[in-house]
């Protein structure tokens, strides 16, 4: 999300549920200003299968973007919209431990354990937890997680009532290409077959499996919706309809 305007309207509105008795985590990656970054230092950025290709140069650009620079935006953010927002990452308190995906992927980590306790602290004493998704492994590498993932475990591990993740389209859609033919309900069963009969495909697939392995592991509800919309966040949480896609046991 790049669009200035468009962030911190998101941010207002997350700023709102947390004066609701809402208890929000907000985790985040940041793509498109790494990739500058990497421009502005003359490192090509690199992908392969959809996921970024992490050397150790590249590891160090994208621990100082996401860590430093977006982080901190978010955190101010939310602290001028009238929140309590405390920055941290995947390092912090052990929250985050993963292990490489891939050598010819290089630091790109999957998630191996979550330490939930200074989250807890946090959002128990009124505060909004900003995690950056740069996890360690076990000799203190930093490794580049994916944002959906980390939320998704994050979800899992503290018990969370609802995992949403933000994006760029309406959500679940028969037709990609025809935002009309958004589906506002689904259960896992119905996820897999719609995954199977090529229906959700692509860069979709990656969230849909993100959703039902959270709700697996205890999530009551998963939900896919369009950053771009106005106040989306807030109508899928607050209005019946929901503004995206709904994703449950």
């Amino acid at each position: 999300m790049v669009d200035e305007g468009l962030k911190d309207r998101v941010i207002r509105d997350l700023v709102l549920l947390s004066t609701v008795g809402i208890r929000p985590i907000l985790v985040h990656g940041g793509g498109p200003e790494i990739n500058q970054w990497l421009t502005k230092v003359g490192i090509e950025p690199k992908f392969k299968n959809g996921l970024r290709v992490t050397d150790a140069a590249t590891m160090e650009i994208v621990e100082m973007v996401l860590v430093g620079k977006v982080n901190k935006s978010l955190v101010s953010l939310i602290n001028v919209a009238g929140g309590r927002a405390v920055g941290i990452c995947g390092k912090d308190g052990n929250t985050l431990r993963g292990r490489v995906r891939d050598a010819e992927l290089g630091f790109v980590g999957d998630v191996s354990s979550v330490d939930t306790s200074l989250l807890k602290q946090l959002v128990d004493t009124g505060h909004i937890p900003v995690l950056a998704t740069v996890a360690m492994d076990d000799s203190g590498q930093a490794l580049n997680v994916n944002a959906d993932t980390a939320a998704g475990e994050i979800a899992a591990s503290i018990g969370a009532a609802k995992l949403i993740l933000m994006t760029d389209v309406p959500g679940v859609c028969t037709d990609k290409d025809d935002p009309s033919s958004l589906i506002r309900e689904l259960t896992i069963s119905e996820t897999r077959s719609m995954v199977t009969d090529g229906f959700i495909a692509g860069g979709m697939i990656p969230k849909v499996e993100c959703c039902v392995k959270s709700i697996a592991q205890g999530v009551c509800s998963a939900h896919i919706i369009d950053g771009r919309a106005p106040h989306s966040l807030l109508l899928e949480i607050l209005t019946d309809e929901g503004a995206g896609t709904m994703i449950t046991g």
